[in-house]
């Protein structure tokens, strides 16, 4: 293929998924730091303002990770990410949408709620991304630190009645993980798969370096601390070739946790933007969240896991159907019958950006 580009920040939480993934894979790329001006090039070339994004050679220009890696894998398919075997791959899939979507939220007020966290990652912001700007360096990170915190926090669901219930999905997510790295290097076995790379975009670019979520991982989940070093270090070309079976026992607790807490979001989200709301107020896990934005790329998320979980072989439905139902997933996936998320219409995803209804959750 040659090389090709990765447009990001190296404080990117879906950068860093990427450059996971593409290290992995043992894929060449040549890494871009983006600045205003790309910013704007992105845009006009994919739809979207959105990092990461990839340039081939051949001049496409490509976006959204997990339609990203879906495609790679399609083009690189030795020691694939996806497992083979039909109930596993959706749990997979499952796993990662979960993952990268549901713990966005605490990463992102883990970093910019905590006084040292913003200071320390508006420098950095500045630094790359706004290197180009000519503002004073101070300016720049007030107005970084302000914007962030606004964006990304309190319209983001995140307040005083919220606080805790937030930290307890990233609290929570670090013992399931640490309990399963106490058995095998990654989640379903001795090499990553897409659940792997899921939870890898929040616990590498945030959880485990800034300042005060990496204390709590370091004391509370040294092993998760050494899984996500693990997953940057492992070579496809080394890894073992061999794959799981059967759904360990280990994951009950993280599937739980799916099916109690991100499907009821999922569906609260797509009853809101099914009624034409702007934005909604769930209640999740007994714990009533503020208004946020409605998000219609999350309407498309549990449309998509939908479709996967449909896509499993009639012979192997019945099955599926017995190991989310034992774990509180069945009725939560399918309690929204028709998403509707109208985006993505004509399946061009990763090569065609979409204008997203609440595009905030990409960086």
């Amino acid at each position: 293929m040659g090389n090709m580009k990765l447009y990001g920040l190296r404080i990117s939480y879906y950068t860093g998924k990427m450059e996971g993934y593409l290290r992995y894979k043992e894929i060449p790329y040549e890494f871009v730091v983006l600045n205003r001006k790309l910013m704007a090039r992105l845009k006009a070339e994919t739809g979207a303002a959105q990092m990461p994004a990839i340039e081939l050679p051949d001049g496409r220009f490509m976006t959204d990770t997990t339609p990203m890696i879906a495609w790679f894998e399609d083009q690189y398919p030795d020691t694939p990410v996806i497992p083979r075997d039909p109930i596993l791959r959706f749990i997979s899939f499952l796993i990662e949408d979960y993952a990268e979507e549901w713990l966005w939220r605490p990463a992102m007020h883990y970093r910019w709620s905590y006084k040292p966290d913003r200071l320390h990652l508006a420098r950095k912001i500045v630094d790359e991304l706004m290197a180009d700007e000519p503002q004073p360096a101070f300016l720049k990170r007030a107005f970084i630190r302000r914007r962030q915190h606004v964006e990304y926090v309190k319209k983001d669901g995140v307040d005083a009645n919220s606080w805790d219930h937030v930290e307890s999905i990233y609290l929570d997510t670090l013992d399931r993980l640490e309990a399963i790295f106490a058995n095998r290097p990654f989640l379903l076995g001795n090499r990553p798969t897409l659940g792997d790379f899921g939870f890898f975009a929040s616990m590498f670019r945030h959880f485990s370096q800034d300042p005060t979520a990496s204390d709590i991982m370091r004391l509370r989940a040294p092993g998760v601390f050494a899984w996500q070093a693990r997953l940057w270090n492992t070579r496809a070309s080394t890894a073992p070739d061999s794959e799981m079976s059967e759904l360990p026992e280990d994951m009950d607790s993280l599937l739980a946790d799916i099916g109690g807490g991100y499907l009821p979001y999922l569906n609260a989200n797509a009853r809101a933007w099914q009624q034409g709301q702007d934005q909604f107020a769930p209640v999740i896990q007994g714990v009533q969240y503020p208004a946020m934005p409605v998000s219609q790329y999350r309407v498309w998320c549990l449309e998509q896991l939908q479709r996967r979980a449909r896509e499993v072989p009639a012979s192997q439905q019945r099955k599926l159907k017995e190991t989310l139902s034992a774990r509180g997933c069945w009725s939560a996936l399918f309690a929204v019958s028709e998403p509707a998320s109208r985006y993505d219409e004509g399946d061009h995803v990763p090569f065609k950006g979409r204008k997203v209804h609440y595009q905030n959750r990409r960086s």
